[in-house]
């Protein structure tokens, strides 16, 4: 009678320990979410993840700061190929992001071949 008493109780307060928690968390999800505090880390990480110094993309590609935008992009073009044909996806991403990252330093600045 003792046991199966004792294991009522045990039960009983497994269950309403275990409801305080998942109401916990969703009272914390809603305040993460109108706060805009959630949103804001994603993006954060999106954008950590995916970004690559210039120096690093240079590298990738095997150019310098005076190599033209049109080298840089056959220098793409061959990299991007080889790598899809019999490479590496994550090769090809890598390729793929260093070309994003000098496309955007080329279209800032006017000119600076000459």
């Amino acid at each position: 009678m003792a046991g199966r008493l004792l294991a009522n109780l045990l039960v009983m307060g497994g269950t309403v320990l275990g409801r305080a928690v998942v109401q916990a968390y969703r009272q914390a999800i809603v305040n993460a979410n109108s706060s805009g505090a959630a949103q804001e880390v994603v993006n954060g990480i999106r954008k950590a993840s995916k970004a690559i110094t210039e120096q690093e993309a240079r590298q990738i590609l095997g150019v310098s700061e005076k190599t033209s935008w049109e080298e840089i992009l056959k220098k793409y073009d061959t990299m991007f190929e080889k790598n899809a044909k019999s490479g590496s996806f994550y090769l090809q991403s890598k390729v793929h992001r260093a070309k994003e990252c000098l496309e955007s330093i080329y279209h800032e600045k006017p000119d600076i071949t000459n």
